[in-house]
């Protein structure tokens, strides 16, 4: 029954605890009466139920009311229904707000809270998107002026929030942009795995302190990178090539890094790593990942020994930008459709040029530009961000018999 003009709509809203058949008997009583549904939402946390219908009417209001309480009291459940004027269905909402932290604190959320209010930002939804190894919520919410300054002031006002009560905070435009993004690229050192493999290698020359001071200097911004580069693997002239096995097979990945490449792969991404690394210490990690796309430098090698220089072009701050758009042409995704995540300055360009820009426990000038900044040692926080929850990653891992819950796989 379409909603004619003159219609009054009808909430009611259902609580009690959870139990088969609650949704049933409300909608048995709902059938009776001249009602077409607008709106259905229900959450159950710790097994109390929520339920909200939204109904228009051309009945009477007062028996319908009657109606569903004598349905809801037969099952000892209780209800609220509230009879107001006819209104114009809810549009979607502008952006998904992410909320991570270890905790979230009540004290956090009110903040997050009054800064969205303040700006004129209504909370549409909230829901849960993980508990483990963090808390997630994600925020639906609708932006008062859908401009380019009052995106910016959003962004801008939650970033002082999260920084003031130790959380991350993401902000996406929602939509179907949002759930479209089909390619993405890691960073590889201090990313996807734990530490630099320049500094590793280096630690076989005896010279490790002397090239992470350099390699600290580059990811700050305050080295060019090539240059840099070029100064730290110079000290590897010498070494016997057996050194890059040695190093290759000692790389341990980042927490959560392999149950987040496992998982894009299942929603059908296109992975890939985009490293100022290199290829050789890389490439077994990038097979048994089953990654899609792999660049980063090459060391030269001859006579079985480094001779301290890289061949072929320098994949630095605009190498990876280049290489993140030759994947996208690759397998033919716009680039408003991909992801990249990385932590220093020599990801600027390629975090501004991706759809979504990502900066994990990244050094200040790549914060400044990315879309969203992850302070936590977990990647698979990125999934949150995206909008998939830890009871989704659970289930599949369950369903193909992968071991759960374990943080640092």
């Amino acid at each position: 029954m379409a909603k004619e003009p003159g219609d009054t709509t009808v909430l009611i809203t259902v609580t009690g605890p959870d139990k088969p058949g609650v949704t049933s008997v409300l909608m048995g009583a709902l059938a009776g009466q001249r009602v077409s549904l607008l709106d259905v939402e229900q959450v159950v946390i710790r097994g109390r139920l929520t339920l909200g219908v939204l109904v228009a009417s051309v009945g009477d209001p007062e028996r319908l009311q009657e109606v569903v309480e004598q349905a809801m009291a037969s099952i000892g459940i209780d209800v609220i229904v509230e009879v107001g004027p006819a209104s114009a269905g809810r549009r979607p909402a502008s952006h998904a707000v992410v909320v991570l932290g270890s905790p979230v604190t009540a004290k956090a959320f009110r903040a997050i809270a009054a800064e969205l209010a303040g700006q004129g930002t209504n909370i549409d939804s909230i829901r849960g998107v993980a508990d483990y190894p963090l808390t997630g919520l994600e925020l639906m919410v609708s932006v008062g002026r859908d401009d380019v300054a009052a995106d910016s002031a959003l962004r801008k006002g939650l970033a002082a929030v999260a920084a003031g009560h130790g959380v991350d905070i993401a902000i996406e435009r929602g939509g179907l942009a949002r759930r479209a993004k089909r390619v993405i690229v890691f960073d590889v050192d201090s990313t996807l795995i734990q530490g630099e493999v320049i500094e590793m290698l280096a630690a076989r020359a005896g010279r490790e302190a002397e090239v992470a001071a350099v390699t600290e200097a580059a990811m700050r911004g305050e080295l060019d990178f090539t240059e840099s580069l070029h100064q730290r693997v110079a000290v590897l002239a010498g070494l016997d090539a057996a050194v890059i096995d040695d190093v290759a097979g000692s790389l341990q990945l980042t927490p959560g890094a392999r149950t987040t490449i496992r998982t894009l792969h299942r929603l059908g991404y296109h992975c890939g790593v985009v490293s100022g690394g290199f290829r050789q210490v890389i490439d077994g990690l990038a097979h048994e990942l089953e990654l899609d796309f792999v660049r980063a430098n090459t060391l030269e090698i001859k006579d079985g020994k480094l001779t301290g220089r890289v061949i072929g072009d320098v994949i630095d701050r605009a190498g990876k930008a280049k290489a993140l758009r030759a994947f996208a042409d690759q397998v033919g995704v716009p680039m408003e459709q991909t992801i990249a995540v990385g932590d220093g300055a020599n990801d600027i360009d390629m975090l501004s040029v991706a759809g979504l820009g990502i900066a994990f426990n990244a050094k200040p000038a790549l914060r400044e530009v990315a879309d969203a900044a992850l302070s936590h040692p977990f990647l698979d926080a990125v999934l949150f961000i995206l909008g998939v929850t830890r009871d989704e990653i659970e289930a599949a891992d369950a369903a193909d018999g992968v071991l759960r819950r374990v943080p640092l796989a």
